[in-house]
């Protein structure tokens, strides 16, 4: 796994254009889900998504994925479970303090970052970790989340 982690990394910007189609094509196939039931696909999306988000980033499924602002990084890799950045306890070779032969997560987020198009993204704040929404889909998060800012704006 760790190896691919780091593949992952390396590709940030590959990885980044195919998300961003990918994710479009779940937004616009909202009217389907919804006809369906977003309830009724939690099960097999979450499968899913684990099985393919597991192999390439080592997905922890926190449900609130934000690989796309960190690097294809995932920042629940993180020992401590940090959001937004590293602990200050990073060792002089980029290594984890908590797992010295493991490189720190923020390490590979900031490299993977500057690879991608929306790499500022790293800069961003992110909300604290709802571990309500841990194992649930985040795919059908943001496709039921970008339909109902468009629903409510009137877009």
């Amino acid at each position: 796994m760790y190896r691919i982690r780091h593949w992952s990394v390396r590709n940030a910007r590959a990885l980044e254009a195919f998300y961003n189609g990918f994710e479009r094509i779940l937004v616009k196939l909202h009217p389907l889900w919804k006809l369906i039931g977003y309830q009724r696909l939690e099960k097999p999306f979450a499968a899913a998504e684990k099985l393919i988000k597991g192999v390439l980033f080592d997905c922890q499924m926190c449900g609130q994925c934000v690989l796309s602002s960190t690097g294809m990084s995932c920042s629940m890799n993180c020992p401590k479970n940090l959001r937004n950045g590293p602990c200050g306890g990073v060792r002089g070779n980029g290594n984890c303090e908590v797992y010295a032969e493991m490189k720190c997560v923020w390490v590979a987020a900031w490299e993977g970052s500057q690879k991608m198009k929306g790499g500022h993204a790293i800069s961003q704040v992110q909300q604290p970790i709802d571990f309500l929404q841990s194992n649930k889909s985040s795919w059908l998060n943001v496709a039921r989340t970008k339909n109902s800012h468009r629903e409510t704006s009137g877009h």
